[in-house]
């Protein structure tokens, strides 16, 4: 009995020194895309959806191996024939982007005829998946195939929420996540609402696609002319590479210095003038 009070006092002590430590929360994870949920994003936008993430990564390696060769043979200078074939390892990603850029710019000013349709819809007594449905076949051209499987889907399982997502992931647009998540809710929810949510909507559809396009419209020189800047350099070099005598330098190891530090500026200089002058990509909040 003696040495039992003493243990117990000693583990009360204890117990209050302890609480006096609150234990680490553990971090929460993130639910910002990765940069490879970008290019797959990028990728569906570009309407390439059979590529594929690492079919594009192969692409990439098979045109900077090739290029790499090639130059290698005309030049006979590693550093030159390792710079072009970099350049044309980015290629391939460097085209999706662009198509999915101007993809992007021309769904803009579809999604509010989309959203109108589907306020037509509900308004004439259709139910949600029947007006997305036969958005298939009077919806804009560019759309039809994803809503054509989407009424697919629906057909064969009958589940609203899951054909959503599906669809959410064949569009792979912030546009449609924000028209998605609404007709969920209203699914949801029900009420009568809903239509002048989607008026609402196609409103200030219609007028962020107009700001945008003026504002592209305005700031598409400086984004050119960073085109120019960053492409001028290589043009230069490409037509040294046709005198095998100009491009002895390049062999020294001040000449590779030169590569590394001119392609190091080019690239961080064509990164702030896109930055300067591009408008943010919107991002998938809602993916």
């Amino acid at each position: 009995m003696n040495t039992v009070i003493p243990l117990l006092f000693g583990a009360g002590l204890f117990c209050i020194w302890w609480s006096c430590w609150p234990r680490p929360q553990k971090p929460v994870e993130s639910n910002r895309p990765t940069a490879w949920d970008k290019l797959d994003d990028e990728i569906v936008q570009a309407g390439l959806t059979g590529l594929g993430r690492a079919k594009l990564l192969w692409l990439c390696v098979g045109c900077g191996m090739v290029v790499f060769v090639l130059a290698m043979a005309v030049t006979a200078v590693p550093a030159v024939a390792l710079a072009f074939g970099a350049i044309a390892a980015y290629a391939p990603i460097a085209l999706v982007r662009g198509r999915a850029r101007r993809r992007r710019s021309q769904l803009r000013d579809l999604w509010p005829d989309v959203v109108d349709h589907i306020a037509s819809a509900v308004r004439a007594g259709l139910a949600l998946p029947e007006s997305l449905s036969q958005l298939a076949v009077r919806g804009p051209e560019e759309l039809r195939p994803a809503f054509a499987e989407f009424a697919h889907d629906y057909r064969a399982t009958g589940r609203f929420h899951e054909c959503l997502d599906a669809l959410k992931v064949r569009l792979s647009d912030p546009v449609a996540d924000r028209l998605v998540e609404s007709l969920r809710i209203a699914r949801e929810v029900g009420g009568t609402d809903l239509g002048k949510l989607l008026r609402t909507l196609s409103t200030f559809l219609r007028d962020d696609a107009r700001t945008r396009s003026e504002l592209e419209a305005r700031q598409s020189w400086t984004v050119n002319a960073a085109r120019l800047a960053v492409a001028a350099p290589w043009i230069v070099l490409a037509m040294l590479a046709t005198r095998g005598d100009s491009l002895a330098a390049y062999r020294q190891p001040a000449g590779v210095a030169v590569l590394v530090i001119g392609t190091a500026v080019t690239v961080v200089a064509y990164r702030i003038m896109r930055r300067i002058g591009r408008l943010p990509v919107e991002a998938r909040v809602l993916r």
